[in-house]
């Protein structure tokens, strides 16, 4: 079992004395590299937390963070109860499938020595000068002893012969005191020895110690045991002078461990998969200081569950160490820091709206489990735009039923946090809350010209977005977003607003496109956003080809083909995935031109498509025709672009 500093003696002297408020660190949890645990004991002095695992057989030692430094694995086949010397030099590991107890130097983690004893010892505990262990099979449990003040380490057995099957041992360091408790059973024999002579002298029995024994500890001062059993519902305290019971703590069903730190803090923990899993009682008190519930990690719908004899304190106090496992035997100890300061909530209720430069009062209220001091002072911090890093108010004092307020005039619009915190005590963890109030801003104007117009392609075109009063942000972000799944929304320009409020940038328009001013806003203003969409047209070129002359006539260039010739129109524009281009066709009689039916022809990749006018050409000599190629957005396959008309391109036919 667990075992505290030589400095125990001392602590329960001063038990009543409130431990000294330490530097705060975050609860934390590593996952630990076992398929099950026995046991856990903590060093102080090299600060090394040591866990039993006996399936793999093996020790794994952890820094205080709970970061694995190291694993003993020198064939410890069932290893499961640990024992630390006062001096925390040695560890004492009870190796059940191997009969023996193994010795290590816990400064270098290597095996000093191996103790041959009796039949599979289950746990160790020193007391009165000697190694205390439980050990036997089924139907042959008893208490040995190994002599550490002999050169020989002598081993004696049968101290005890009264128990089933190995008993669970505990001691208090430095007393002459040994408890013992029946694993296993139900109902739990215990059983107290006076063992000052060298041999186990039995004080008490009872078996009014519940069902099913997960753990049991000596208080510091040896006085009393306390036990933790899978019923009842409570960790039960029995003196160990005669086994009567002298108190309870209340925790939940299934308790399962139980530590107690050298000042008489007690840890309970329980089997429970919905209810907080440990319990921390400061000396004397039957309720506890704090609680914890540890989340779930797995699969299934119970948080993680605390593992039997799961709990050690560090000597100093400052933490707890818990050694859980999810659903899917994922084992990982968990570090639970300043488990004896109550936790402090803060809640803060600032109004929904206010208006900027009016005085608003904040409203909130400090609890605890252990009620703080009326006048208790809380840091106030102003969030805003204006102080983004917060900052400080005068301080906020709690009222008897821990209550406060304080006014405020906020300088800046937006959102604006107050955050009231309680920088903790020996007593009471550090605890803060917030809220949010959102403080009104003036609308600020802004505009950007040239919406709704239609530009030539390529063409180098000016937009310019101008900003009206704000109070000290003067920036503006101009964003193109071209038409097109293929070209993202990218920021073009971002610059302050010159003397005219104006901000602009000169774009070469190849597409239809989305332009965007912002203005992030200021303390003042409201953040404000300008839209101007713009349409770019393609540029459209045909030639034609096979005529043998082309000249003006009739109002036009004419190109004039042998009726044997058939016409090659080549049209040439920017390419884009899937697009065509409308090709029309008309014939010249009597005053007037008369369409044929359009068709649509797709561009190469090269953005060239090539149409060629054939057929009985006889029948046209001396009609006058005309052709022309265009971009209709949509029609044409893409809609990144505005409508464009080619230029038409006449001809006729001679013999």
């Amino acid at each position: 079992m667990r075992t505290l500093t030589a400095a125990t003696t001392l602590a329960v002297l001063f038990s009543s004395v409130a431990l000294a408020a330490g530097p705060a660190f975050a609860d934390s949890s590593k996952t630990l590299p076992v398929r099950a645990t026995g046991d856990i004991v903590v060093d102080g002095v090299h600060q090394r937390v040591f866990v039993s695992d006996p399936l793999n057989g093996k020790i794994v030692v952890t820094d205080y963070a709970g970061t694995v430094v190291k694993q003993l694995t020198a064939n410890l086949s069932g290893v499961s109860g640990l024992e630390l010397s006062a001096d925390s030099g040695t560890l004492y590991a009870a190796v059940r499938d191997l009969d023996a107890i193994a010795v290590f130097d816990t400064a270098t983690g290597t095996e000093t020595t191996r103790y041959a004893v009796g039949d599979k010892p289950e746990s160790v505990a020193l007391a009165g000068g000697k190694l205390w262990f439980g050990y036997g099979a089924a139907a042959a449990g008893g208490i040995g002893s190994v002599d550490l003040t002999s050169e020989g380490h002598e081993v004696t057995l049968d101290q005890s012969r009264d128990w089933y099957a190995a008993p669970l041992l505990d001691a208090t360091p430095g007393s002459d005191i040994l408890v013992a408790g029946a694993l296993g059973q139900s109902p739990v024999t215990l059983a107290s020895y006076d063992v000052s002579s060298g041999t186990a002298t039995k004080l008490a029995s009872t078996s009014e110690a519940g069902s099913n024994l997960g753990d049991l500890q000596l208080t510091p001062d040896g006085k009393d045991v306390v036990v933790a059993s899978g019923s009842p519902n409570y960790q039960q305290v029995f003196r160990t002078s005669d086994l009567n019971e002298d108190g309870t703590y209340d925790t939940d069903s299934y308790p399962n461990s139980v530590a107690i730190a050298p000042d008489g803090t007690l840890a309970a923990g329980i089997d429970g998969s919905y209810e907080p899993d440990v319990y921390v009682f400061r000396p004397g008190s039957g309720e506890p200081v704090r609680t914890y519930d540890f989340p779930n990690t797995g699969t299934s719908s119970g948080s993680d569950l605390l593992a039997d004899s799961g709990l050690a304190w560090s000597p100093d106090g400052s933490r707890l160490f818990a050694v859980t496992s999810n659903n899917e035997g994922v084992y990982a100890l968990r570090v639970l820091t300043s488990p004896t300061k109550a936790v402090t909530t803060v809640t803060v209720d600032a109004p929904a709206t206010a208006a900027r430069g009016k005085k608003l009062t904040v409203k909130g209220k400090a609890t605890s489990k252990t009620a703080l001091p009326a006048g208790t002072k809380l840091t106030v911090t102003r969030t805003d735009l204006e102080s983004p890093q917060g900052k400080a108010l005068a301080s906020a004092v709690t009222k008897a039923d821990g209550t406060f307020s304080f006014t405020d005039t906020p300088p800046a619009g937006g959102k604006v946090t107050y955050k009231a915190a309680f920088a903790g005590d020996a007593g009471h963890a550090a605890g803060s809350g917030s809220d949010a109030v959102t403080v009104s801003r003036a609308k600020a104007s802004l505009t950007l010209n040239n919406n709704g117009k239609v530009f030539a392609y390529g063409k180098d075109v000016k937009f310019t977005a101008h900003l009206g009063t704000t109070y000290k942000n003067r920036t503006v972000e101009i964003w193109s977003d071209p038409y097109g799944p293929d070209k993202p929304n990218k920021l073009v320009k971002s610059g302050k607003a010159d003397a005219h409020g104006n901000v602009s940038v000169t774009l070469d328009l190849k597409r239809d496109a989305r332009l965007t001013a912002k203005f992030a806003g200021d303390a003042r203003y409201q953040p404000a956003t300008a839209t101007s969409t713009v349409g770019a047209q393609v540029s459209v070129s045909s030639s034609v080809g096979g005529h043998y002359q082309a000249k003006s006539t009739w109002g036009h260039t004419y190109y004039f083909f042998h009726k044997s010739k058939d016409p090659l129109i080549t049209t040439r524009m920017p390419y884009y995935p899937g697009r065509k281009q409308k090709f029309e066709f008309e014939v010249y009689y009597q005053g007037r031109w008369y369409p044929g039916d359009p068709a649509y022809f797709a561009l190469g990749s090269d953005g060239v498509s090539k149409v060629r006018i054939n057929g009985d050409h006889g029948k046209d000599v001396g009609w006058r025709f005309r052709v022309r190629s265009s971009y209709i957005n949509a029609s044409s396959g893409d809609t990144v672009n505005s409508t464009t008309h080619g230029a038409w391109k006449y001809f006729t036919f001679t013999k």
